[in-house]
């Protein structure tokens, strides 16, 4: 504005001193018009350029945020992995000291089962003396003898009798309490046992948890890998689209300058914008040879592109078809259509491009960029738009239906 100002301000003290003529003054004029109006596109472009570079800034942000996000979870993960095997480790201790306690109850009850062994071998063999005295008596007492000295020896061993058979229920009680005191050692055994095949069980169940937590591990950090090359590729490939965006405004700068070229990045998609008459004559859609020109220009930038699905897509103002030009193209569909066609085959037929990573399409009218009421905006709806985006299937899908 500063500059259109002092431009204006000059043509007119040249004029009020008298030192250029009315025709100067228009001619001026017409400099000043044409200036203002490169000067508006250079700050529609640089606003287009900073708007796309804030955006890709927001994606690096967004990726940023993803990767911290990742390494909480991580660290998460580790500290209960840790109380994992803590808990682990206890377990194994718990179970290790209720297998040394098993074993010293299995000792004691095979002690106890050797000892009521002994006493039921005593028990037996006072039983059998008893049963022998017992039977002397009786054959003593059937006989005839009247000796002193047998009634005495009968008499002893009578008395030997009388303790032995006083011992036999203190016997058979010490007996049953051991036999309960085996059956109670028993007992613990067996809960031990059940214990023992419980914290065994736990053991299993926290080694397999252990084990997912370790593959859930594996698989965060995997992740945090796979976010990290993909965000490189990404930044990667941004610089490299940038580099073709600076290539291309070098080599098509004059047709830029001229306002028939527009090129605009918007993060991994970069679009060239042609008004109709850089490559086409009216109605045609056969390329002129100053469209050629033009094609190789962008075609030897588009070249070193690999990365990138390039579309072609053609687009016409609302104006129908005219009588003379409807036999070759009915409506707008078919002569948008062509023109994408034909910018596709020079391309392709010039070996600038790869016919795997080229397509052609028709919009017609559908998808205008100005209003068609007026001349300029009818102008600037008629174009040829080659867009470079990237080659993922998801992104192809979004970008054929943004």
């Amino acid at each position: 504005m500063r500059l259109r100002a002092l431009a204006m301000m000059a043509i007119l003290a040249a004029t009020v001193s008298g030192c250029v003529s009315a025709s100067t003054y228009r001619d001026k004029v017409g400099e000043v018009g044409s200036l203002n109006e490169q000067i508006v596109q250079i700050l529609e472009q640089l606003q287009a350029e900073q708007a796309a570079k804030q955006e890709v800034q927001q994606a690096l942000d967004t990726a940023n945020a993803s990767l911290e996000e990742a390494g909480r979870t991580q660290h998460n993960l580790e500290v209960k992995l840790a109380e994992v095997k803590g808990n682990l480790e206890l377990s194994q201790r718990a179970s290790e000291e209720m297998r040394n306690e098993r074993d010293m109850l299995q000792s004691k009850v095979d002690e106890l089962d050797s000892r009521s062994t002994d006493l039921a071998s005593e028990l037996d063999t006072q039983r059998s003396l008893v049963a022998q005295l017992q039977e002397d008596k009786k054959r003593l007492m059937g006989g005839a003898t009247t000796a002193q000295e047998e009634i005495a020896r009968m008499q002893q061993r009578s008395g030997e009798l009388e303790v032995i058979a006083a011992r036999v229920p203190d016997l058979e009680r010490r007996l049953s309490q051991r036999d309960e005191e085996v059956g109670q050692l028993r007992q613990a055994t067996s809960d031990q046992e059940m214990q023992m095949a419980r914290l065994m069980q736990e053991r299993d169940q926290l080694s397999a948890q252990l084990r997912r937590h370790e593959e859930l591990l594996e698989s965060e950090a995997a992740e945090k890998a796979r976010l990290q090359q993909e965000r490189a590729e990404k930044e990667a490939e941004i610089a490299r689209l940038t580099r073709t965006h600076a290539d291309l405004r070098k080599s098509l700068e004059d047709e830029i300058s001229k306002g028939n070229i527009r090129i605009q990045q918007v993060r991994d998609r970069l679009t060239i914008n042609m008004v109709d008459k850089v490559l086409f004559s009216s109605g045609q859609a056969r390329v002129k040879p100053a469209g050629l020109k033009v094609l190789d220009e962008v075609g030897a930038i588009l070249t070193n592109v690999h990365d990138k699905q390039i579309r072609v897509e053609g687009h016409t103002d609302n104006v129908p078809i005219g009588a003379r030009l409807k036999n070759r193209f009915p409506t707008n569909w078919e002569l948008s259509s062509a023109r994408a066609t034909s910018v596709v085959r020079y391309l392709i037929d010039k070996g600038l491009v790869e016919s795997a990573n080229v397509s052609a399409i028709g919009y017609a009218d559908t998808r205008p960029v100005a209003e068609n009421e007026t001349e300029d905006g009818r102008k600037a709806n008629r174009r040829i738009e080659i867009v470079l985006y990237p080659k993922d299937l998801s992104e192809i899908a979004s970008a054929v239906n943004p």
